[in-house]
């Protein structure tokens, strides 16, 4: 589908993101699967809890039409700081993540990334809109409408039994 400014968007899959190698990624080459979208930070309190959890969710259910994206943030106390190297040094050396990891990107203000405006309208947070913290998780269906946002100290693993209801749905 072409991007056309003048429509809005309706699903994540209208959006082109970058990957960490600065690639364009048409986020409808994940059409039809599960989507569990996180920004991430190298040195929060909650990385190694969360990357965790999520590489354990990955390997369970990536066979069935699951797929983490995982947008590195540093606005949140400055922890992702690194190059898009160091991060992938952190999340793929260090925690073995093989789930895809995007360019680093901002999730709030005039400068947050397009496809994070969207999700934001799609799932407003308690506190309003804005992303208030590190692994902030977007549940998306298979249609790429955002069912549900999750607090950061929500454990991925807490959102196995949404994750698997989506898998089901035909």
């Amino acid at each position: 589908m072409a991007e056309d400014s003048s429509q809005a968007p309706s699903s994540v899959y209208d959006f082109t993101v970058k990957d960490i190698k600065g690639n364009d990624v048409s986020l409808a080459t994940y059409r039809g699967k599960v989507l569990l979208i996180v920004n991430v930070a190298s040195m929060c309190g909650l990385t190694n809890s969360n990357y965790k959890e999520l590489n354990v969710l990955y390997e369970k259910y990536k066979g069935q039409g699951f797929e983490i994206l995982a947008f590195p943030c540093n606005q949140f106390a400055g922890q992702e700081p690194g190059s898009n190297e160091e991060i992938v040094e952190v999340a793929c050396t260090r925690f073995k993540a093989e789930f895809p990891i995007f360019d680093k990107v901002e999730v709030n203000g005039k400068n947050a990334a397009p496809v994070y405006k969207f999700l934001k309208t799609q799932k407003g947070g308690i506190f309003g809109d804005g992303i208030k913290w590190n692994f902030t998780k977007f549940l998306v269906n298979k249609d790429g409408k955002v069912v549900e946002r999750y607090a950061p100290t929500t454990s991925p693993m807490k959102i196995e039994k949404d994750i698997l209801n989506l898998l089901g749905a035909s």
